[in-house]
């Protein structure tokens, strides 16, 4: 919930958040909000610093533009995996994942929409068995949907979820080289979409 909230901006960028009063806005104690913005933390969506405020991350163009570097080799190798080694009822998860996804674009839920855009992302790896790869992800595509989220204030048009239908009819006829050049693709028109403001 907190996520959604940063990613639907009703949070702002680098707003300094208190236990406190996030408590007191999700009706919990510090506890679980403390545990959450480690969770954030370790995505990179949130910087803790000793003795301040957690504050959420403000990635600028060139950050940017390294993660999705990393990310672009990171996920050519994670969906050449999944070619080898996708269950069916993988398969039908990742659908599934798909669908909840084109149906909170429908219903203008952005938060949800463009979370779950990146739990796509972090379930095909989850699914290639390379456990630090899946870390590594973990740690890109949290932070990725945060800048979506940032500089993608205007733009209704996020519609990946066509690109992972694509992604996923490929892993299925494991057509590794076609699912390697798709998602290869899918990340460059990303890269080309958030860094077009810079």
């Amino acid at each position: 919930r907190l996520f959604d909230a940063i990613l639907e901006q009703r949070i702002a960028p680098s707003t300094r958040l208190t236990e406190e009063s996030l408590g007191q806005t999700f009706g919990v104690s510090r506890s679980v909000i403390r545990r959450v913005l480690a969770k954030l933390s370790h995505q990179h969506v949130i910087i803790l610093r000793p003795n301040q405020r957690a504050q959420v991350a403000a990635p600028d163009a060139q950050q940017t533009r390294q993660i999705l570097e990393a990310r672009r080799l990171t996920e050519i190798t994670v969906v050449q995996l999944a070619c080898a080694q996708a269950t069916p009822m993988q398969i039908r998860q990742l659908r599934e994942l798909i669908a909840r996804e084109r149906d909170c674009i429908e219903r203008d839920q952005r938060g949800p929409a463009i979370r779950l855009s990146g739990e796509f992302h972090l379930q095909l790896a989850a699914m290639a068995g390379n456990a630090p790869l899946a870390q590594f992800l973990n740690s890109l595509v949290p932070l990725t949907s945060l800048i979506i989220a940032q500089y993608e204030a205007q733009a209704s048009s996020y519609c990946a979820w066509q690109e992972h239908v694509a992604i996923v009819d490929a892993i299925e006829q494991r057509a590794s080289g076609i699912a390697v050049n798709l998602m290869t693709r899918h990340l460059d028109h990303l890269e080309t979409r958030l860094l077009k403001h810079h």
